[in-house]
């Protein structure tokens, strides 16, 4: 059997992807993407915010830029008069065709966010849902448009007073639901 063919776009796209997983294999770079997503921050604003050194702090902002999920903005003066430059996420998570990341990055994101939050500060809801395939998209599709429509209102009114709020919602298949109960003793 002969080996396929590699053309230069196919290796490229092969690389891009390749390049997108890895930036977004670490939690840091979510937490980066997330500070990033409402107004440009630069690599000194973000390294005091996540008490990170800069020179590292840089790396993981390069990373992202390079593989596209943040955006250099104009530069700006800093406290000291150096040149800075912001960034700003380009929501390209946000993409079905995105979802490069795996969920256990995910988690680890969202343990590090919330680590030192009051318990009562933090939201949960869980659910037991009984779905087939066809409503399990539907469900995705849904929650999609709510979290689509919240951010167009607020590009419409971008001028109202809003908190900043983040969300994790994982889904999974329920084994011990799905499993056949132990034989009883």
């Amino acid at each position: 059997m002969s080996e396929p063919i590699t053309t230069p776009v196919d290796a490229a796209a092969d690389a891009t992807l390749e390049a997108r997983a890895k930036a977004l294999g670490s939690p840091i770079r979510w937490r980066i993407l997330r500070l990033c997503l409402h107004e440009p921050r630069t690599n000194r604003e973000l390294a005091a915010l996540l008490d990170r050194n800069p020179a590292s702090m840089l790396h993981h902002v390069r990373t992202l830029v390079d593989a596209g999920y943040l955006a250099p903005q104009e530069a700006r003066r800093g406290a000291r008069g150096a040149r800075e430059i912001p960034y700003l996420a380009t929501r390209l998570t946000w993409t079905e065709d995105e979802q490069t990341s795996t969920s256990d990055v995910l988690v680890r994101t969202f343990l590090e966010e919330i680590e030192g939050l009051a318990p009562d500060d933090v939201a949960i809801m869980r659910a037991g849902l009984r779905l087939t395939q066809d409503e399990l998209h539907e469900y995705w599709q849904r929650v999609g448009d709510v979290v689509r429509d919240l951010m167009a209102r607020r590009e419409a009114a971008p001028d109202l007073e809003r908190a900043s709020w983040s969300v994790f919602m994982a889904v999974h298949p329920d084994r011990q639901q799905d499993e056949p109960a132990p034989p009883a003793p």
